[in-house]
């Protein structure tokens, strides 16, 4: 299963919009994309709730996880995403 460790950049942690935006972008990814802090339990990364819920705020590590065909791709796109400063 593809994973990688990612630094949220987004100011305000992945909270409001950018939770938001990660959560469309895993909707749209053709597997099951979830999303956890350091050592916690992984929840759904297309779920706006899941992700607020995460309490990660800005320069904390998540771990981006996939399974299936085109998860590698999937994972890439979302830790990319999260990677990005989405405040603007």
């Amino acid at each position: 299963m593809p994973e990688r460790t990612v630094t949220v950049a987004s100011k305000v942690g992945l909270h409001a919009r950018p939770a938001a935006q990660v959560a469309k972008a895993a909707a749209a990814q053709p597997v099951a994309v979830t999303i956890a802090k350091n050592g916690g339990t992984p929840v759904a990364a297309s779920s706006v709730l899941n992700l607020m819920t995460l309490g990660a705020a800005h320069g904390d590590t998540v771990v981006v996880a996939a399974d299936g065909e085109g998860a590698e791709a999937a994972v890439d796109a979302i830790a990319e995403l999260i990677a990005s400063d989405l405040d603007g």
